[in-house]
């Protein structure tokens, strides 16, 4: 008779493909961050890598009719049917549709925007202003402006100048699957603190792959709203952070 396996604890469920390298990106961190000695220490994950989901930034700022919500809505859904404990999505600019992935859903979603509000109120607590580096998509919604306003803190975003240099790593060199340029983000970020930011948040997971290639986040004011989610997703399935 077959030895009985106790009943495995459910699966985490991750709605990814916004965008696909970043998805990669979150899997490799979540690895690398398990305090785990073998395979078996490590959390289980289920990923829908989505790739094809209508750009998030576009249908936000009115460039696009095609809207995200209903198809981000549908992947949490199957991802629930399939018997996840709880739901994250590595993507800052898709939590402009957050509500309409609650409503499908009934198992707990973990925000990669409340999980790094938290993280920077503990990494500047009395700080007045936050920086802002994300997707022009992300600070048109004001998913963060509005998570930190509720603490009274302001969020400082890059000028049209600054914006433009943003997008350009964002889209022409980590989403083209070209090298980042950090110093670009080094000096948006300086002009962020010299306005008064005590923080400077990477509100995008485009962002968070520089992060991570470049070694940004041993950097000051650097605080990246990947790495808190991967904290935070480790944690909450029930594993210690290396």
């Amino acid at each position: 008779m077959s030895e009985q396996l106790p009943d495995p604890t459910p699966p985490v469920g991750v709605i990814g493909g916004v965008g696909p390298l970043a998805t990669a990106y979150f899997l490799q961190r979540v690895v690398q961050l398990t305090d785990a000695a073998r395979d078996q220490e490590h959390v289980d994950l289920v990923v829908l890598n989505h790739a094809t989901i209508p750009d998030r930034t576009d249908f936000v700022l009115g460039r696009s009719a095609a809207d995200p919500g209903p198809v981000l809505a549908r992947d949490a859904a199957r991802l629930e049917a399939f018997g996840v404990s709880f739901l994250v999505m590595p993507c800052n600019t898709a939590h402009y549709f957050t509500q309409q992935v609650l409503d499908a859903i009934t198992v707990p979603f973990v925000s990669i925007v409340d999980v790094t509000v938290a993280a920077a109120r503990e990494r500047a607590p009395g700080a007045t202003a936050v920086g802002l580096l994300a997707t022009a998509g992300t600070v048109a919604s004001g998913v963060y402006r509005d998570a930190f306003a509720v603490h009274g803190i302001d969020v400082i975003t890059p000028d049209d100048a600054d914006q433009a240099l943003v997008n350009e790593v964002i889209y022409d060199q980590v989403k083209a699957g070209l090298p980042a340029d950090p110093a670009t983000l080094r000096a948006v970020a300086g002009r962020l603190v010299e306005r008064g930011a005590g923080v400077v948040v990477l509100g995008c997971t485009e962002l968070s792959v520089a992060a991570v290639d470049h070694d940004l986040l041993a950097e000051p004011p650097f605080l990246d709203s990947m790495d808190e989610l991967v904290r935070a997703t480790i944690s909450r399935a029930g594993h210690r952070v290396r």
